[in-house]
Order: C-alpha cells, then structure tokens, then sequence
C-alpha cells in the first residue's frame, strides 16, 4: 500500500492487486489486533495493583465476545482507511490474486495487464510442523477469531508471536502452557532477555517448558512431546515460523530468482533477479516488520519515479514484543558485539518498578547497553520492562546517532522513571 500511495504521488500510474483486506498481516492478523488483545488481557494484572492503591472494585469480569466484536470493529475501520487512501491517491484498485505472467505481464481475474514495473509484496504465512495431528493446531491467524477462549492453551514457539500470545491466553484467565525446543527463549536477541523474560512469564503463572517440543496430537487435545511428556488442553497454537507467500504466483516462470526457503532474493535496492520485477517486505525475510517494509515501499517508489537510487538500512532497527512484560531492544545483542567488536562494556541493572512497590508485585524490570570498549559508542540498548517499546523507540534514535556513553551519561533523566536507568547507569558488569 505505501510503495503504491508514494509512486501515485510521484506521477506514476499505479494498480494494486488485493485479494483479501487491506492492510496485510499487520492490520488484519498481526501489529493491530495482537496489540488491542494485549491490552485487554493487561487489564486483569492492573485491577490487581489498583488494590494497592486504595481502590476498591467489584470482581472483574471478562467478555471475550465484546473484545472480538470491538477488535472486528475497528478493523474494519482501518480496512477502509486504507482503500480510501489508495483511491485517493489515484490507485487502480483489482480485488483479485494476481499472477506473474513474464517480467512485464501481470494477470488479475482473467485479464491481463502490462507494466514497466512489478512490484511482489505478498508477505507470508504461518506454518504448522508436519506431526501426526497437525490438523488439530491453528496458527495466530485463526486464534483472532477464536469463537470461545480456551480453559488450557499450549502455545508452541519461542519468538515474538509464542510470547505474545501466550501472554494474551494468560492475561485473559487461559490456563497457559509456553512450549519451545531451545534451551532459551528469543534466540537471536540479547542472551539476557531470553532468560529474564522466562523468569518474568513463570512469575505471571504460565508454565514455561523449555526443550519441549510436541511429537504428535491426539483426539482431545492429547499432546505427547518427543521426551515422552504428555499434557492435554483444549487448544494448541504453534508459532513456529513463517513462510513466503510466493507459491504459484508465476515468479519463477518469469525468472525470479528464490531462496531455499522461498524467499524472493532481492539486492540493497529491492530488485529481484528480474530488472522489471521487485520485491519488499516479509516476502524477502530482511526483517519481518511492518515499519521496515513500508519503508522499503518508499524507497523503492523514489528509486523507480523520482530517479533518486534509494535503499533502506538495515542496521540498528528497534524492535518489540508485546508480551507481559514487553521487550524491546535496538542494535547489538552482547554476544554479537563480543563477535564483532571484540572488546566491549556493558551497563545493566534490574528493579522492581515504583508502581509495583505498594502492592508486593515481585515483576523486575530489566536494562542493558552494550558499548564498543574502543569508541565508547552505545551499540545496543535491551530492555524488559512495562512500556519497553516506547522507551526504546527514542534510544534507538541514540544509538543510530552514534552517541557515546558519555553522552547517555550527560543527559539529564526525567524522575521518576523506568527510562531514566538508561543515562544513570555507571557501573560496568564484570567481564
């Protein structure tokens, strides 16, 4: 949608070929909802620390239909938002799939069309391990529409959507089970935030298995794990990867070039092995996030209409889960700086928030910078903690900056606050 508004503003006649709604995995069955469902379910922990605080409530109650009608609502709101924006701006719209025919040619519904340009934003698709009883699981996409909410969940995965939704089922009086092979949550992110957030979870009562890896479903649901293990619940979501949505489109007919795993091989500016034909978002696997493929998409329209060669960096991208607590984290996880910079400082500390020192809540937060030894350059900042997207949303400005702990530790910190840990920490963790 952004490649397509952003081209149309710059004179170019675009068409967008949509089969489903507008907005894509983000606002259909992704960023939006996920994010109005944590909420709801923070509610129930909030009522809790209200108590603390002198104020007295009824017991809470809990209407999954509500939240579905609301979540549905609004969707649909922004659905439209979204089409309007697009007529708007003058872009063609084809409520159908579309094909690639060769590197020029697209076929929608039967017709074809012609173009200088083509441009693949297709995204991706959960997937369910092939296990006996696979059937018996569903995926993020069908737990937004769940018809009741389950007594006993089992969410299988160790990444942003097992950790979301596993605090989403919890939050909401799910009976929660967090299952995931590795011996640590959140691979790939900074080691110390795998482990804290398992603390964190087990803390709000969910049950976190780690080298636990489901075998087979049966009728019930009866899950038998590959060490022997057995449980039953009434629900299994596995949030176990995603894959490219780049079967049966014609790509490789046309001569696009896929990765192994399916992906569209791009380079820096977004072309495929097809000058005529480009690619953006999840369906090049780059960094599967929603501000990073919109922001492909306008990189890409300046590069093609406004002759200005753009790309998009990469590097030092903030990112979050909304988990309970969130996380969030922006640059170089300690062991990747160790690896490339070889010498390093790293600052963190771990507190009980001032929210939760009235009531005897036991949740810590948790900050962590990692620091080039050599340049004093502030490489990666980690957090756990309520509201950890927001805080590090503006230190990933920081960090992109190139600032000096020097310069974190010369800003003066808005008290009290959890984010004002970031520029006081002074002591270093011991090598």
């Amino acid at each position: 949608m952004r490649a397509s508004r952003v081209a149309a503003s710059y004179g170019a006649r675009v068409a967008i070929a949509e089969c489903g709604r507008f907005g894509g995995t983000c606002v259909n069955v992704g960023c939006i909802p996920k994010k109005l469902f944590a909420y709801a379910a923070h509610y129930r922990e909030d009522f809790e620390v209200a108590k603390s605080f002198g104020w007295t409530l009824g017991e809470p109650r809990f209407d999954w239909q509500t939240l579905l009608a609301n979540k549905d609502r609004e969707i649909a709101r922004l659905n439209g938002v979204y089409e309007n924006l697009l007529a708007t701006a003058g872009v063609a719209i084809l409520r159908a799939r579309a094909t690639v025919v060769d590197p020029h040619t697209v076929e929608v519904a039967g017709r074809r069309y012609t173009a200088r340009h083509i441009l693949v934003a297709t995204g991706s698709w959960p997937q369910v391990p092939s296990i006996p009883g696979r059937e018996r699981a569903i995926t993020s996409n069908e737990a937004f529409f769940l018809e009741t909410l389950p007594r006993r969940a089992l969410v299988v995965g160790g990444g942003y959507i097992a950790l979301e939704f596993a605090s989403i089922f919890n939050g909401l009086g799910v009976e929660t089970t967090l299952a995931y092979r590795g011996p640590r949550l959140l691979r790939g992110f900074d080691p110390d935030l795998g482990g804290r957030i398992a603390e964190e979870l087990r803390k709000k009562g969910i049950d976190v298995r780690l080298r636990a890896n489901p075998a087979k479903l049966e009728e019930g649901i009866r899950v038998t794990y590959e060490d022997a293990a057995v449980q039953e619940v009434d629900l299994v979501l596995f949030a176990t990867g995603r894959k490219p949505n780049t079967a049966n489109l014609g790509l490789e007919s046309a001569g696009v070039r896929l990765d192994a795993d399916g992906t569209v091989a791009v380079n820096e500016y977004s072309a495929s092995s097809v000058p005529s034909i480009h690619a953006i978002g999840d369906v090049t696997n780059r960094l599967n996030l929603t501000p990073v493929a919109t922001a492909e998409g306008m990189s890409l329209a300046k590069t093609l209409f406004l002759g200005e060669p753009t790309r998009v960096d990469h590097v030092n991208v903030p990112t979050a889960l909304f988990s309970d607590p969130n996380v969030a984290t922006v640059g170089l996880a300690e062991d990747q700086a160790r690896t490339q910079l070889g010498r390093i400082d790293v600052y963190q500390t771990a507190f009980r928030a001032l929210k939760h020192t009235l009531g005897g809540h036991s949740e810590r937060t948790f900050m962590k910078l990692v620091v080039d030894a050599a340049s004093q350059r502030v490489v990666g900042a980690h957090m756990i903690g309520p509201g950890a997207g927001e805080i590090i949303q503006g230190v990933a400005s920081a960090v992109r900056l190139g600032a000096t702990k020097a310069q974190f530790d010369a800003t003066i910190g808005i008290h009290p606050t959890a984010a004002e840990e970031f520029v006081t920490m002074r002591d270093k963790v011991p090598s």
